[in-house]
C-alpha cells in the first residue's frame, strides 16, 4: 500500500545542481523521519541526509554545505536540493522514511523507495 518514488536524478557537469524529490503515498497515517540514501558501485550504503518531523536536518560530512533537504509534512514529500556536485557524488540516490500506516498508530515501518541514478561528469 506504501510506496516512495524518487525522481529528479540525472547527468549534470561537477559544480552543477540537481534537486531530488520524494513522494509518499498510500495509506499513511504519520511520518516520522524521512531519509535520503545513496549507493555507488563497490561501496556500501550511506546515509546524506535525514529530516526529522520537525524539519530539522542531520547531514553527512561529506554533502555538509552543498546539499540541502526538507520536507512537506502535508504532502508526504521530501527534496534534496544538491548544488556543487562532485564526481564522487555520483550513486543511486534512495528515499526513505520511517512512517506508521493509517490504524496502526504508534507502530512504524521503514519502507524504499527504488531509487534515482545522479551521475556527475568531471
Amino acid at each position: 500500500q506504501v510506496r516512495l518514488l524518487e525522481s529528479g536524478g540525472g547527468f549534470v557537469q561537477a559544480g552543477g545542481s540537481l534537486r531530488l524529490s520524494c513522494v509518499a503515498s498510500g495509506s499513511i497515517d504519520r511520518i516520522n523521519n524521512m531519509d535520503w540514501y545513496r549507493q555507488a558501485p563497490g561501496k556500501d550504503r550511506e546515509l546524506v541526509a535525514r529530516v526529522f518531523m520537525s524539519g530539522s536536518t542531520d547531514y553527512s560530512d561529506s554533502v555538509k554545505g552543498r546539499f540541502t533537504a526538507s520536507r512537506d509534512n502535508a504532502k508526504n514529500t521530501c527534496s534534496l536540493q544538491m548544488n556543487n556536485l562532485k564526481p564522487e557524488d555520483t550513486a543511486v540516490y534512495y528515499c526513505s522514511a520511517y512512517l506508521a500506516e493509517t490504524g496502526t498508530t504508534s507502530l512504524f515501518n521503514t519502507y524504499w523507495g527504488q531509487g534515482t541514478q545522479v551521475t556527475v561528469s568531471s
